[in-house]
């Protein structure tokens, strides 16, 4: 089996192939642990169940899908020797936090899909959710940041 030759990295398909799999990857979590396990909402809260569990579905299958061509991206990428190693890393974890923080404002507050949670105090679990979106975030952007420093310092 010949081994492929060595291309120049692919940041950008790296980045892109690494946010899908960090939003199917939060996202799965999101729907697993909040929606089925601890039954704390739905994707879409209505008075009828059965929208409830249907959204739920529509949320799961979105998230595979994301899933699925992050992954079969990343594949490609390294089967052409063209993955951009330090940023597989910072790209999951901007795809985590991003659908986090998307989800905490936009579709909790500004759509009013669900809360995190129904309880008296929601805005206590507003900002443990919108927080642990933004801290994977800023942790991702600062690890990009490194990667993009890393580059710059081995063109010299």
């Amino acid at each position: 089996m010949a081994i492929p030759s060595p291309v120049a990295p692919d940041i950008r398909r790296t980045m892109i192939a690494a946010i899908l799999l960090g939003i199917g990857f939060m996202a799965a979590i999101d729907e697993i642990i909040f929606h089925q396990v601890l039954a704390w909402h739905h994707f879409i809260d209505t008075g009828s169940s059965a929208l409830a569990l249907a959204s739920d579905g529509l949320l799961h299958t979105m998230e595979l899908v994301l899933f699925i061509v992050g992954a079969f991206m990343m594949i490609e990428l390294h089967g052409r020797a063209a993955q951009a190693p330090g940023y597989r890393g910072p790209g999951f974890l901007l795809g985590m936090g991003g659908f986090q923080t998307f989800d905490g404002i936009v579709d909790h507050k500004i759509l009013g899909l669900h809360q995190v949670r129904y309880v008296e105090h929601v805005w206590l679990y507003d900002i443990a959710w919108v927080g642990a979106g933004l801290v994977v975030l800023a942790i991702g952007w600062k690890l990009l940041q490194r990667a993009r420093q890393g580059q710059a310092t081995s063109q010299h």
